[in-house]
């Protein structure tokens, strides 16, 4: 060929089809390239300083939302809530009201058990304790009145010893009349005192308070003979029979909540690590993978000036994928283009000026075509 001639070499960019993501997109990237290295050979022959080259690329968001990762092993279920109901006397029982696979909410009457004797004792601590308040009543009149008639006895008896005091100063009466009325006034003063601590009464309200504890007790009992379920749920289980002792040892019925279960399985620990509450999402054309397994991102910083980011990745769901480290969450990486970018050196990425275009605009296809 001449001399005058220009010998232009085209540089083809190989690109990994699989990081292209939408082929209508990768002939104008690969335009792009080649015309900035068109240029960039041009330029550089005349000894002109090479020109920025402009690349056109999409951009997708690294945002904190919820990720998926879907683990596949042997659970155990259990249920929402479940009352395994355990009698709290013994006794046979006398009728059962649901069956297994009854459906019950909280508060029915499930079951009940013999409670003849458990009757004939709150009648027999009806009448006791009927009468211990009656008693008491009885009590609490005797010791007002006794209150009452010592102080008037004691009144009377410090009246007449003050009267026989008078006399005595007068010489009416003897020393002697004066000894008595003072014994008599000793002796209504304590009379008075121990109606006050009204022993008699404090005695009748222990007789109350006995007979009402032994009441309670037994209607304790008596709602004890009576099972009732403490939730909603459906009766799973019911191993003993009409008739048979019921016992604190072993449920007599059980219930289950099924409207929701729980279900309990292993996780590895490297799988579990990638559990987090808020995690950092980005699209998963946007990630890089090199063939030793390294993984990065081009991201745009406020200039639109792009940068290689190494970042970690972890769960990886319906086209997102989830960055454990390099990012904080927030940056704008680049989807469509990224590839083209990773394969420039960090001098030619410095000076490339990025074009971001919105990402088109698909019509959906008629399911009837």
């Amino acid at each position: 060929m001449n001399a005058d001639k220009k010998v232009m070499r085209i540089a083809i960019l190989h690109m990994d089809p699989g990081h292209i993501f939408a082929s209508r997109w990768a002939g104008g990237l690969l335009g792009v390239a080649l015309a900035a290295s068109f240029l960039s050979s041009g330029c550089s022959k005349g000894g002109v300083a090479e020109a920025s080259p402009t690349v056109t690329v999409q951009v997708g968001a690294a945002e904190n939302q919820t990720i998926e990762r879907k683990v596949i092993g042997e659970a155990t279920l259990y249920p929402l809530e479940q009352a395994a109901i355990v009698p709290k006397i013994s006794a046979p029982v006398k009728k059962f009201y649901v069956e297994k696979g009854s459906k019950v909410h909280a508060g029915q009457l499930l079951a009940e058990l013999e409670n003849r004797d458990l009757l004939a004792a709150q009648e027999e601590n009806r009448g006791a304790y009927a009468q211990a308040e009656a008693g008491y009543e009885q009590a609490v009149q005797k010791a007002k009145q006794d209150l009452q008639l010592s102080k008037e006895t004691l009144d009377a008896a410090q009246k007449l010893y003050n009267a026989r005091q008078e006399l005595y100063k007068q010489g009416a009466v003897s020393a002697k009349d004066v000894d008595d009325a003072n014994v008599a006034l000793i002796q209504a003063r304590n009379a008075y005192e121990s109606s006050q601590k009204q022993l008699d009464l404090k005695m009748a309200e222990g007789q109350l308070a006995a007979a009402k504890g032994r009441s309670a007790s037994v209607e304790a009992n008596l709602n004890y003979s009576k099972i009732v379920s403490p939730i909603d749920g459906v009766v799973t289980d019911r191993p003993v029979y009409p008739g048979e002792m019921a016992s604190s040892s072993g449920p007599l019925i059980t219930v289950m909540n099924l409207s929701q279960v729980v279900a309990r399985t292993h996780i590895d620990q490297q799988e579990a690590s990638q559990l987090k509450v808020h995690a950092i999402v980005i699209p998963a054309e946007a990630l890089l993978t090199t063939s030793e397994g390294d993984t990065s991102v081009i991201i745009l910083d406020t200039d639109n000036k792009p940068h290689k980011k190494k970042v970690k990745v972890g769960i990886r769901d319906d086209g997102e994928v989830q960055v454990t480290d390099g990012l904080q969450g927030g940056e704008r990486v680049v989807t469509v283009g990224a590839f083209a970018l990773s394969q420039e050196d960090d001098p030619i990425l410095a000076k490339t000026n990025i074009q971001v275009q919105a990402p088109p605009n698909i019509p959906e296809e008629d399911e009837d075509q």
